[in-house]
């Protein structure tokens, strides 16, 4: 026990330290590191819905977009240069504080989960998969050609001039100086969703042993005994569906204010589909399997930059990086579903876990 506490108190050391180190090598690699933080918060909102409920959702991309296109409207001069009513009730813009914008994009995108989740309520498996895709294009289709009559996404430009996080009158998107040291914006952005990850890992591992966690894996098993037991899995899958999509979209509310800009083209079907690919790689259902699969997805093509460019000199151009890129990582996930069909950090087996858990 005393070994297992030193474990946790030297983690947290490192995950405090780790942007400070990667500061010297650039702020390329914290901008990793800020990113793939991005991707395990997406990837736990995954998780419940495909690995605690069992439901395919291939369309997870969409909260994803919700989420940073409502902190770009409510943050940007976007609705004031457009709107003649909007800029007379806000003359200087919005500017909303942090506190707001979390619970704004947790309701937001869970409402969007929730309508999302009733049309497709008596769906399962690769049809549940076709919806779920096709709603993630509809609404990336949507934000891309909201821009007239009513200007209301500016289309495929995109939304631009997003302000920074404040956090406590401090603006993450600054560089501070404390004790003579400098501390760059990204590292700033990096301790503030790491502690969004950690809240999202709380929550996630309560609910998993949870009576709707339990519920939720019921359903994953067998839903016909679930409903014969008393479990109610409409609302079950309605729950699941919108609590998925809340973490989706404070991520995404996150990733505007980090980026600053947002456009469609950030929120492809490819998103939704590396976002799946996390969860399965890392481990269905496994909270530590979820984040290596996100760490390393998310990390990976950015560091396969540098054996893309040498693997392209030595074909003398014939081969773009970018596509050779996407090969080295297609062919490393095959090699890891071949060796790890149940993925890196698979979850005990279901009926040894409940055994010993009770």
């Amino acid at each position: 026990m005393k070994n297992q506490k030193i474990q946790w108190i030297l983690g947290g050391i490192a995950l405090l330290v780790l942007p400070l180190v990667l500061q010297y090598f650039g702020n390329a690699w914290v901008r990793i590191a800020d990113l793939a933080l991005l991707y395990v918060m997406l990837a736990l909102g995954l998780n419940i819905v495909v690995g605690y409920a069992g439901l395919l959702d291939l369309g997870y991309v969409a909260f994803y977009a919700v989420g940073a296109y409502m902190f770009g409207l409510l943050a940007s001069p976007h609705l004031t240069d457009n709107f003649a009513w909007f800029a007379a009730t806000f003359p200087d813009g919005m500017h909303i504080s942090l506190w707001l914008v979390i619970p704004l994009a947790l309701v937001l995108a869970a409402c969007t989960g929730v309508l999302l989740g009733i049309p497709v309520l008596k769906l399962r498996g690769d049809y549940l998969a076709i919806v779920t895709l096709g709603f993630g294009e509809i609404i990336r289709i949507f934000m891309n050609n909201l821009d007239h009559p009513v200007n209301l996404t500016n289309g495929p430009k995109g939304i631009g001039q997003i302000d920074s996080v404040r956090v406590f009158g401090l603006d993450l998107g600054r560089r501070l100086e404390l004790f003579g040291y400098d501390i760059n914006s990204v590292t700033l952005y990096y301790y503030l969703f790491l502690v969004l990850v950690i809240f999202t890992i709380i929550i996630c591992y309560r609910l998993q042993d949870s009576r709707i966690g339990r519920a939720w894996m019921a359903i994953r098993e067998d839903e016909i005994a679930a409903k014969a037991m008393g479990i109610n899995t409409r609302n079950m899958k309605l729950l699941a569906f919108g609590m998925g999509a809340s973490f989706g979209g404070v991520s995404g509310a996150m990733f505007g204010a980090f980026q600053g800009f947002v456009s469609p083209e950030s929120f492809s079907l490819m998103e939704s589909v590396m976002i799946v690919a996390m969860v399965v790689l890392g481990g269905i259902g496994h909270l530590p399997g979820v984040i290596l699969g996100a760490v390393l997805l998310s990390a990976l093509p950015e560091v396969l930059r540098y054996v893309a460019g040498p693997l392209q000199a030595m074909t003398d151009g014939r081969l773009d990086a970018a596509i050779l890129r996407q090969l080295l990582i297609a062919l490393a996930m095959i090699i890891v579903m071949l060796l790890r069909p149940r993925g890196l950090w698979p979850s005990p087996e279901h009926g040894k876990s409940l055994t010993q858990k009770s």
